[in-house]
C-alpha cells in the first residue's frame, strides 16, 4: 500500500473526538525509551569472547544529560493512567464487568510478550548448543528481558486502576521520600528500596488518572510540575548524593532506576508537567495527516518496538561479527565521545532490523477485547 493511501485510511478511521496528543505523548515516550537504551547500552565482545554489557555513562559521566531526554518512562506511566482510567470508566458505562475490562487489558500486553519470550528461549537453547559460553547466553537474555519488569509494573497498576483512580499523587510520593529516607539517610536495610518499584511509579499513573478526571486542565498545573520537579531533583543531585544519570550505570553504587529513586519521581514529575504543556503544541501538530499517520503507526506497534529493540541491537552486534574485527560503536567498550558519534551512525540499523522483527511479529499485537455482551471482537491497538 503507497504511503499516501495508508494516511489516508489512517485520518479516515481516527474518530473526530480522539485526542491525539495522547498518542503523541504515548509515542515519545516509547521512541525514547528505545533511543536511550540503543544509545547507553554496549554489547562488548572481550578478548576471550565473551559478551558483557557496558554503558558509556561509566566511562563518560558527561553525558548523564542524554538519560534526562531519552528516559522518557513517567510520561509513559503519565499516559497510562490516564487511559486506564478513561478506559475503564468507558467500560463501565458500556457494562463491561471489571473481570472482562481488565482481561482484555491483559490480554493486549500478554500476547506480544509471550511471543518474544519463546522465540528467545528457542534462540538461548540453540546458542548453549552451539557451544556458547552460559555467560555470552545469560547476558543477552537479560539484556531482551530486562525492560520487562516495566510491563509488570504498568500490568499491577493496571489491575488496581479502580482502587487508585482518585489517589492523590502526593500519597505514593510520600511513601518514596519515606523509603528514600530510610534507605539512604538512615542506613536502614537495601531491600526496602523495592517498595518504591510500585510507589515511584504510582505518582505518574496517578497523575494521569487525575488528569482523565479533568483535574489538570490548567497550565500553571503544568508550570509547577516542571518547575517543581526539576528543582527538587536537581537539589537531591547536587546536595543529597543521589546520582545525575537518570537510569541505571553499572558498577555505580546507586542507581536512580532500579528501584526508583525520590531524585527520579522527583524528575518524573517534571516530565510530566512538561508533558502536560506540550498538549496545546502537540494538538496543533498531529492535525496533519502525516505526522498523525506516523504517531499511530507507532503506537499500534507500541508493544512489539518496546519488545523488540534490544533484540534488533543484538542481531546487527552478532552480524558484525562475522566482518572479522571488532566494529567501533558495535563493538568496542563505549570509554570515549569517539564510540558515542560512531553509535548514533548505527542507530538507522537498528532501527532498520528493528522494522525486519515488527514486520514478522506483528501480528501478535492484536487487540482481543470482551464485548459487553461477552463475545470478543479483534481490533488494532491505538484504533
Amino acid at each position: 500500500m503507497a504511503f499516501p493511501q495508508l494516511i489516508r485510511r489512517i485520518e479516515a478511521a481516527t474518530p473526530p473526538a480522539r485526542d491525539r496528543a495522547v498518542d503523541a505523548l504515548r509515542a515519545l515516550a516509547i521512541l525514547g525509551v528505545v533511543l536511550g537504551h540503543w544509545l547507553v547500552t554496549a554489547v562488548v565482545v572481550g578478548d576471550d569472547g565473551t559478551v558483557r554489557v557496558a554503558s558509556p555513562l561509566k566511562h563518560l559521566p558527561q553525558l548523564a544529560p542524554v538519560s534526562w531526554v531519552f528516559q522518557t518512562l513517567a510520561v509513559f506511566f503519565l499516559v497510562g493512567g490516564q487511559m486506564g482510567a478513561k478506559g475503564y470508566a468507558s467500560a463501565r458505562a458500556r457494562g463491561m464487568t471489571y473481570g472482562q475490562w481488565l482481561g482484555g487489558r491483559m490480554a493486549r500486553l500478554s500476547r506480544p510478550i509471550g511471543a518474544v519470550l519463546v522465540v528467545w528461549a528457542v534462540v538461548a537453547v540453540a546458542l548453549l548448543a552451539a557451544g556458547v559460553s552460559l555467560a555470552t547466553v545469560g547476558a543477552l537474555v537479560k539484556l531482551v528481558l530486562s525492560p520487562l519488569w516495566f510491563l509488570l509494573v504498568f500490568a499491577a497498576l493496571t489491575a488496581v486502576t479502580p482502587l487508585v483512580a482518585r489517589l492523590h499523587p502526593l500519597w505514593p510520593f510520600a511513601v518514596v521520600l519515606l523509603v528514600d529516607l530510610i534507605v539512604y539517610g538512615l542506613g536502614g536495610p537495601a531491600g526496602l528500596g523495592r517498595v518504591n518499584v510500585v510507589a515511584g511509579w504510582l505518582v505518574p499513573y496517578c497523575l494521569g488518572a487525575a488528569w482523565a478526571r479533568g483535574d489538570l486542565r490548567d497550565r500553571g498545573t503544568g508550570w509547577a510540575l516542571l518547575l517543581g520537579g526539576a528543582a527538587t531533583s536537581a537539589g537531591l543531585v547536587l546536595w543529597a548524593g543521589y546520582p545525575a544519570a537518570m537510569v541505571g550505570v553499572p558498577g555505580a553504587p546507586i542507581s536512580n532506576l532500579d528501584p526508583p529513586t525520590l531524585a527520579v519521581v522527583a524528575f518524573g514529575l517534571a516530565q510530566c508537567g512538561a508533558a502536560l504543556l506540550l498538549l496545546d503544541p502537540l494538538r496543533r501538530v498531529s492535525r496533519r495527516p502525516a505526522v498523525w499517520a506516523a504517531v499511530a503507526l507507532v503506537n499500534l506497534s507500541a508493544m512489539t518496538i518496546f519488545l523488540w529493540h534490544q533484540t534488533a541491537m543484538i542481531v546487527v552486534t552478532v552480524a558484525g561479527l562475522f566482518v572479522g574485527d571488532a566494529l567501533p560503536g558495535l563493538h568496542t567498550a563505549p570509554d570515549g565521545f569517539g564510540w558515542v558519534l560512531v553509535r548514533l551512525v548505527w542507530l538507522p540499523v537498528f532501527a532498520v532490523v528493528l522494522l525486519g522483527c515488527w514486520a514478522v511479529v506483528r501480528t501478535y499485537e492484536r487487540d482481543v477485547s470482551p464485548t459487553a455482551g461477552g463475545g470478543r471482537r479483534q481490533r488494532r491497538r491505538g484504533r
